[in-house]
């Protein structure tokens, strides 16, 4: 039976090194400058705007995976679509700007987040929510709490 290694237990606890932060933040600016210039010649991606909101870049820099999303809202699912049919294009342009030892293969994926956080600031605000939270911060509830709980002090004083 082989022990298991220390090393790379902790390395697989730990969250991208900072190495791959660098090239991911690197490759996200660099695609936000190639899909804003507007050169990508694809029905789907003209006259849109594009949220690059992050890009994950494996342990050994050959894959990065980029998280797209249109600004103000949209299709996310046909936007990563269209970008990864624009990706040939994309990585060329991106060769130029970059001085990798090797350029990542782009995965475009959508980022639903933004959709996620609308979702949830939405149900935080909605009249039940607001209603529920009316009705618990009531002092009525309070009180009929403290009487079902046995008071420490009293016990105290009995002594």
């Amino acid at each position: 039976m082989r022990k298991p290694d220390p090393k790379r237990a902790r390395r697989v606890a730990r969250g991208p090194s900072q190495r791959q932060l660098r090239a991911g933040e690197s490759v996200r600016r660099a695609l936000a400058d190639i899909v804003g210039r507007g050169t990508i010649r694809d029905p789907d991606l003209a006259n849109v705007t594009i949220t690059i909101s992050e890009v994950r870049v494996s342990n050994d820099m050959r894959h990065a995976t980029c998280f797209v999303a249109p600004l103000g809202g949209g299709d996310a699912e046909k936007l990563a679509q269209a970008l990864t049919r624009a990706k040939a294009y994309i990585r060329g342009q991106l060769g130029k700007e970059l001085t990798f030892k090797f350029l990542p293969d782009l995965t475009f994926l959508p980022d639903l987040s933004f959709d996620q956080a609308e979702m949830i600031e939405r149900l935080l605000h909605s009249p039940k929510v607001a209603q529920d939270l009316a009705h618990d911060g009531g002092d009525d509830e309070d009180e009929e709490t403290d009487e079902d709980e046995p008071d420490i002090d009293d016990e105290d004083d009995e002594d």
